[in-house]
């Protein structure tokens, strides 16, 4: 199975400066010998920026950060699964930690987002993690199954879902989880998947909580890590190809 090196590029920069990093990264990316025989790319812009994107993509798939439970309609300032894959997207990221955090989105909300993307025929990237406080009481486990059971909708399978574990304590904060504490918690989260989802052993898990090149190769280094979704570093395309660099 290839790795999934995935950009989250959050709410960050301008359409110029889009254009210009999808530009460097497809060029690295056909500059670097045999890299798509062992990664696939997907790059997840502001909305505002996915059509500038697009135009330049080669080898990229392409994603949306979120999307509304809602089909089209009286949902102002909503964007709807439909719409999102009329622009082109083949992805969605779904659960992020800072849609918890910030917009309190909970588990059911997620799984009835994810319906309305596998409906789109969207990829949906299903985001779950533990806070700090979670972790230093034990609860990381407990946290993790809940998020996996209530977040999945019956709908997925191996080939419209995708899991990234995000330790929230480790997403922008420099703090990276030890190779013991991923192996643990991805072995944890295929062994639930095999239980629930249809494909659930080929499911691929991603880690995300501050990947960086320097850490990459021992990450990618443990079962069960499939590939990354990438915040802060894959705003520069020296630090996105470097990630992929040592899947490969």
């Amino acid at each position: 199975m290839k790795k999934l090196i995935a950009g989250n590029w959050k709410m960050n920069g301008n359409a110029a400066g889009a254009v210009a990093l999808i530009t460097e990264v497809e060029n690295k990316i056909t500059a670097t010998s045999g890299i798509l025989s062992n990664c696939d790319f997907v790059v997840c812009p502001p909305f505002l920026h996915i059509g500038a994107v697009k135009a330049a993509l080669k080898y990229c798939d392409l994603g949306g950060q979120d999307v509304s439970e809602k089909g089209n309609g009286a949902f102002t300032g909503d964007i709807s699964a439909e719409m999102l894959k009329d622009i082109g997207a083949t992805y969605v990221i779904l659960g992020h930690s800072e849609r918890r955090q910030y917009h309190g989105e909970g588990d059911d909300l997620i799984n009835s987002k994810a319906v309305a993307a596998h409906r789109a025929d969207l990829i949906t990237i299903i985001c779950v993690g533990e806070t700090e406080i979670q972790r230093e009481r034990g609860q990381q486990n407990d946290v993790v199954e809940e998020q996996l059971h209530q977040s999945i909708p019956e709908c997925a399978d191996a080939e419209n879902t995708v899991i990234a574990y995000e330790p929230v304590w480790a997403i922008g904060t420099g703090k990276t989880a030890t190779a013991e504490d991923i192996r643990a918690m991805h072995a944890f989260i295929r062994e639930r998947l095999s239980e629930k989802v249809k494909g659930g052993k080929d499911m691929r898990i991603l880690y995300g909580g501050s990947v960086k090149p320097a850490n990459a190769k021992e990450i990618f280094a443990v079962e069960n890590v499939d590939g990354a979704l990438i915040g802060g570093a894959s705003l520069k395309a020296e630090d996105f190809l470097g990630i992929a660099a040592a899947a490969a």
